[in-house]
């Protein structure tokens, strides 16, 4: 089953033929619209012409996500304010979003990408869709949302959260698709086989899960708990959101929409190119985005890129599911986290010292965050209640700043190791 066949099935020729046509296109209106891609051009000594092969690509700059921090809010667009219909925005190492901007035709692309992505799901008009990623600036939500309508199945856009009527929803109105984080699916689960659910009315036979790394060990326990088809979606807001790729039901990878995205995989520390099949960071170039178009951004995801054609004959290349980052971005329950946040929230308190600890493991369902934190001499010495208190208060900041609880754990002054390098400040129990 396909969205667009004529796109998904094409030659290798025919693709590249496609994305040199677009890159070239591409360049020239980053060139001409955007100031901070014209400097960089400028400081390589590149012109738009200088663009004739595909291969031709790895002379052109990297974007970082840095670069987006730098021009925030909105020096990264490629068109009149006046042209831009939505914005969206993901969490970074500061209070403030990186910022992405759509056109209403923009908008129009995303939706039949979901609309893709989810047909190579098993998906159809006749399903009914269950959307339990946030709405918001995240754009996980809108993304399946649009996508689900474009194709024409029926949306229940219930968000994150509400578990119990998550469930009475999902039995009352058929839901066959579920659309969520793999972890909330796991959590779903445990709820409905403890809550006394009614599996008889659980039409569930596929979830489309994304926006948190997750295990084949994770994918074969949410099948059997849920009797469904688990498959992994990937995306992310700086390259378009949810849409970028998606796994079909031969579960062999995830099919990159390459007519609109250019994927490399590059060695992390020099930069170049790595061949089909060698694992590396994933770096994608935004084709057909008019409102907020990217350049060879670096994702700091890792992964590996596979040329050969898929069993469901799709011909677009695939990727592995990411297994890990070249950063120190942690992803829980769907939300970036970053040590450097907790690092300036401790500094805005006198009590503790700059040592710091984010533990995670994954608790039944759910990925669990405990941040150990080192107190003064003083504050160790005093009172249980003054402890009590200081643990509440970051509590609360640290809540307002990453947008998840976490648990905190006060230790005493020097019992989290030091070193002589790069400071540890992370144990991520989940994929062990």
């Amino acid at each position: 089953m396909y969205w667009e066949k004529e796109y998904e099935t094409m030659s290798r020729g025919q693709i590249k033929e496609i994305q040199l046509k677009r890159l070239k296109s591409l360049v020239e209106r980053l060139y001409n619209n955007v100031p901070f891609y014209r400097k960089k051009f400028k400081e390589r000594g590149i012109l738009p012409g200088d663009i004739k092969t595909l291969e031709d690509i790895r002379h052109l700059p990297f974007t970082t996500k840095q670069d987006l921090r730098d021009t925030y809010p909105f020096g990264m667009f490629a068109v009149p304010m006046e042209e831009v219909v939505r914005l969206h925005g993901s969490s970074g190492t500061t209070g403030k979003p990186v910022v992405v901007g759509y056109t209403k035709n923009d908008l129009k692309t995303w939706g039949s990408l979901m609309a893709r992505c989810m047909t190579m799901a098993g998906v159809s008009s006749k399903d009914v869709v269950q959307n339990a990623y946030g709405y918001g600036l995240f754009t996980g939500g809108l993304g399946v949302h649009y996508g689900a309508e474009t194709l024409g199945a029926a949306v229940v856009p219930m968000s994150g959260g509400n578990t119990a009527k998550q469930l009475m929803l999902m039995q009352d109105f058929g839901t066959s698709v579920l659309a969520c984080t793999p972890t909330y699916a796991l959590y779903m689960a445990e709820e409905a086989h403890a809550g006394g659910v009614d599996w008889n009315k659980i039409k569930l036979k596929v979830g489309i899960f994304g926006a948190e790394p997750w295990s084949d060990a994770m994918r074969q326990q949410l099948e059997e708990r849920w009797n469904i088809t688990a498959l992994d979606i990937y995306g992310l807001s700086e390259v378009l959101g949810p849409g970028v790729a998606c796994e079909c039901l031969c579960k062999k990878g995830l099919h990159i929409n390459e007519d609109h995205f250019i994927a490399e995989v590059i060695d992390p520390e020099t930069g170049e190119q790595l061949p089909y099949g060698e694992k590396g960071e994933l770096v994608f170039t935004s084709l057909t985005k008019e409102a907020f178009p990217v350049l060879r951004y670096r994702t700091r995801d890792i992964s590996v890129l596979y040329e050969d054609k898929c069993q469901c004959g799709r011909t677009l290349v695939r990727m592995e599911r990411v297994t890990g980052r070249t950063d120190d971005m942690l992803i829980i329950r769907g939300v970036n986290v970053f040590p450097s946040q907790v690092e300036s929230v401790l500094l805005e308190f006198g009590e503790t010292e700059p040592h710091y600890l984010l533990v995670v493991d994954r608790k039944g369902a759910m990925d669990d965050l405990e941040i150990w934190v080192e107190v003064s001499d003083r504050m160790f010495s005093d009172k249980v209640r003054g402890l009590e208190d200081l643990e509440k208060r970051l509590k609360s900041r640290l809540f307002s700043v990453l947008g998840i609880s976490a648990k905190i754990k006060l230790v005493e002054p020097k019992s989290i190791p030091r070193s002589e390098g790069k400071a540890k400040r992370i144990v991520d129990k989940r994929l062990k």
